[in-house]
C-alpha cells in the first residue's frame, strides 16, 4: 500500500476564481489610485481642499498611498519580476489588510465630508469612484486564497477570514547583500519611519489624523505579514550599533523638519513620557515588580529640580547649574526608591502593587499639604512651583531660539534634543543592565522568584536595585520635565488622568509596547501620548476607549506590539518546536490508499 497525504487547498473568504480575484484586486487599486486625482467635493469648506482635479490633497493623499501600496503588493503576489522581494512572507494577508486600510480611510473621508457639509449630495463623482473602487478592491482581495490553511474543520466566513489573515514566516533570503547595502537599507528604513511619524504629528486637523491612524494601523499590520520587518530585524541585529545610531540620528533630525515649535512641544513631551516608561520597564519588564505608583518618582525628580532651579517661587531660594540639578533630581528619586522599596519589596504580586499605589497617592497628597498651613512651607501646596527658568548649559540658553544648519530651533526643539540625550542614556543603561549578570537575575526573579532564590540569587537585594535604578531614571527625566513645563504641581502626578504621564498610562505604555524590550515602551508611550493629543474630541471617553484597547490587546496580542522571543513563545506555545500541534481525535492526518 502507498501512503498518500490529502491536503485541502487554502480557502478564500469569497468563492471567486483565484486569478480573477488577484487581477481584480490590482485593477481596483489602480482605479482607487486614479480617483484621488479627481475632485471629491465641490467646496473648500472641508479641510484639505478636495475640490482640485489633477492634484490630490489632504485625505486623498492617504487614499493614494494605500492604493499604491496595495497595487505593489498585489503585483508582487502575481510574481511580477522586480517586486517579489516585497512579500518574502505572506501575500494574501498583506494585500487584504492594505485593501481594508485604503477602504477604511476612503470610507471615513466620504463619511466626514457628508457629515460636515450636510449630506452625500456634497460628494463629487470622484468621491463615488473612490468609494466603489476601494470596495471592489476589498471584495476581490477577499477572493484570493489564503497563504496557508488553518488546519481547522470550521467552514464559516469568520474562520475563512481568520485563515486569510494568517501569513507564513518569511522565506530565507537567497541573495547575500554587501555590508554597505545592508547599512543603506537600515538607514532608508529609519528615514521612512521618521517621515511617517513626522507626517502624523504634523497633521493639522482631526479628520486627517484619523484617516492617517486608520491607514497606519492596518498598513503596519500588513507590513508585518509581508515578512519584511523580520528581515529588517535580522539586519539590525547584525549591525546593532549602526542601527541604534541610525535610530537616534533620525530622531535628532525631527526638529529640523518643523517650521514652528507647536509639534516639537508634543514630541518633547513624548520623549519625557517614553523615557520614564523605559525606566518603568526596568522594574516591570525585567524584574517583574508591579509598580502602580511609579509616576511619583517622576514627581520627586521634578520637584527637586524645581526647588533648586532658581525659581522666585522656590522656598529654598538656590540656583544650581544644570548638571547639579539633574544629579539632585536623580539622587532624590533614588533615595525615595530605596526608602520605599526596602520595607515593601518583601511583598509580592498584588500586595506590592497595592503598596506602590498607596505610595503614589501619599506623594501627591504630601506635596499638596506642604503649603505652610497643613505642614511646612516647602512646595507651595496645590499652587506648586511656577516660573521655573530655562536651563543654561555651558552658556547655551535652551529658552532662546538658535539657528543650526540654517534652521531656527525654538525653545521646545532645544528641550527635545536635550531629552533625546537623556533617552540615549536610559536606553544604554537598559541594554547594558538587561544583558548583564544582574539583568539575567532580574529575569529569573520575574519568571519564578522562589526558584531564583533557591538557586542562590539574593532576590531582595536585586529587587531593591531594580527599584532604585528605575526610580533614579524617572527622577532624571523629571528634572527636564520641570523646565519644559515651566512649573510643577501635585495634580500632574496622579495615578490615572486623561492626559499622560501618570502611573496607569506609564504601565500601559510598557504593556502595549512590549515588556522587557527597548523599543516597545518607546512606541507605546508615543502612541498613548500622540493619539489623545491629536484626537481631543475623545477627551471624556478617553479612559473608556483606553480600557477597550487594552482588553483587545490582551486578547489578540498579549505580548505587546514589539515582543521579544521569550514572550512570543510564552503566549503562543504552538510556535515552539517542542510543543506538538493539537489535533482533534476525528481529524485524519494520513489516508491510506485502499483502506
Amino acid at each position: 500500500m502507498t501512503d498518500t497525504t490529502t491536503t485541502a487547498p487554502p480557502r478564500a473568504v469569497l468563492p471567486l476564481p483565484a486569478a480573477a480575484a488577484r487581477y481584480g484586486t490590482a485593477v481596483g487599486a489602480v482605479a482607487t489610485l486614479a480617483s484621488t486625482f479627481l475632485a471629491w467635493t465641490w467646496t473648500a469648506e472641508f479641510p484639505g481642499d478636495l475640490t482640485v482635479t489633477g492634484y490630490p490633497g489632504g485625505l486623498q493623499v492617504l487614499t493614494l498611498t494605500g492604493a499604491l501600496l496595495t497595487l505593489l503588493l498585489a503585483l508582487s503576489a502575481l510574481g511580477i519580476r522586480g517586486l517579489r522581494w516585497l512579500t518574502p512572507g505572506g501575500t494574501t494577508a498583506p494585500v487584504l489588510l492594505l485593501a481594508l486600510g485604503t477602504f477604511g480611510t476612503t470610507g471615513y473621508t466620504l463619511g466626514a465630508i457628508s457629515y460636515r457639509l450636510g449630506g452625500v449630495v456634497n460628494l463629487e463623482p470622484g468621491a463615488w469612484v473612490a468609494g466603489i473602487a476601494s470596495l471592489l478592491t476589498v471584495l476581490c482581495a477577499l477572493g484570493i486564497p489564503a497563504d496557508q490553511d488553518d488546519e481547522t474543520t470550521a467552514t464559516g466566513a469568520w474562520a475563512r477570514l481568520r485563515s486569510s489573515l494568517r501569513a507564513p514566516a518569511a522565506r530565507p533570503a537567497t541573495i547575500s547583500l554587501p555590508s554597505w547595502a545592508e547599512i543603506l537599507l537600515i538607514a532608508v528604513a529609519f528615514g521612512l519611519a521618521l517621515y511617517v511619524f513626522t507626517y502624523g504629528i504634523d497633521t493639522e486637523y482631526v479628520e486627517l489624523f484619523t484617516g492617517y491612524l486608520i491607514l497606519v494601523v492596518l498598513g503596519g499590520i500588513a507590513l508585518t505579514k509581508t515578512g519584511l520587518p523580520s528581515r529588517l530585524t535580522a539586519l539590525t541585529a547584525k549591525h546593532r550599533t549602526i542601527a541604534l545610531t541610525a535610530a537616534f540620528v533620525a530622531a535628532a533630525a525631527f526638529p529640523f523638519t518643523q517650521t514652528n515649535d507647536t509639534y516639537t512641544n508634543v514630541a518633547a513631551n513624548i520623549l519625557v513620557f517614553a523615557t520614564v516608561a523605559l525606566g518603568l520597564n526596568v522594574v516591570v519588564g525585567l524584574a517583574g515588580l508591579l509598580d502602580l505608583g511609579y509616576v511619583a518618582f517622576l514627581g520627586v525628580g521634578a520637584y527637586a529640580a524645581a526647588l533648586v532651579s532658581g525659581s522666585p517661587d522656590s522656598t529654598i531660594g538656590v540656583h544650581f547649574p544644570f548638571w547639579a540639578a539633574v544629579l539632585t533630581g536623580a539622587a532624590a528619586s533614588l533615595v525615595f526608591g530605596i526608602v520605599i522599596g526596602a520595607p515593601t519589596l518583601r511583598l509580592r504580586g498584588d500586595y506590592l502593587a497595592i503598596v506602590t499605589l498607596g505610595f503614589g497617592e501619599i506623594f501627591r497628597i504630601t506635596m499638596n499639604n506642604l503649603d505652610g498651613d497643613s505642614g511646612p512651607d516647602v512646595t507651595n501646596g496645590p499652587n506648586g512651583i511656577p516660573n521655573i527658568p530655562d536651563l543654561k548649559i555651558f552658556g547655551f540658553d535652551l529658552g532662546e531660539t538658535h539657528t543650526v544648519l540654517g534652521v531656527d530651533l525654538g525653545r521646545f526643539a532645544n528641550y527635545y534634543l536635550l531629552m533625546l540625550v537623556f533617552t540615549i542614556i536610559v536606553v544604554t543603561v537598559f541594554r547594558r543592565a538587561g544583558t548583564s549578570r544582574i539583568g539575567r537575575a532580574w529575569v529569573a526573579i520575574r519568571e519564578d522568584e522562589t526558584a531564583a532564590q533557591a538557586m542562590g540569587i539574593n532576590t531582595f537585594r536585586l529587587k531593591l536595585l531594580a527599584f532604585a535604578l528605575g526610580a533614579s531614571l524617572a527622577g532624571m527625566a523629571g528634572t527636564v520635565q520641570a523646565h519644559v513645563q515651566y512649573s510643577v504641581t501635585p495634580d500632574q502626578y496622579k495615578f490615572v488622568e486623561n492626559a499622560p504621564p501618570n502611573s496607569a498610562f506609564l504601565l500601559a505604555a510598557v504593556i502595549l509596547g512590549g515588556m522587557g524590550t527597548v523599543s516597545g515602551p518607546l512606541v507605546g508611550a508615543a502612541l498613548l501620548y500622540l493619539i489623545p493629543a491629536k484626537l481631543q474630541f475623545i477627551g471624556e471617553y478617553q479612559l473608556l476607549l483606553f480600557g477597550v484597547a487594552l482588553v483587545l490587546l490582551m486578547r489578540f496580542r498579549p505580548e505587546g506590539l514589539i515582543a521579544d522571543r521569550r514572550k512570543q513563545l510564552e503566549f503562543h506555545e504552538n510556535d515552539q518546536l517542542d510543543v506538538p500541534e493539537q489535533r482533534t481525535p476525528t481529524e485524519p492526518a494520513v489516508t491510506k490508499a485502499g483502506a
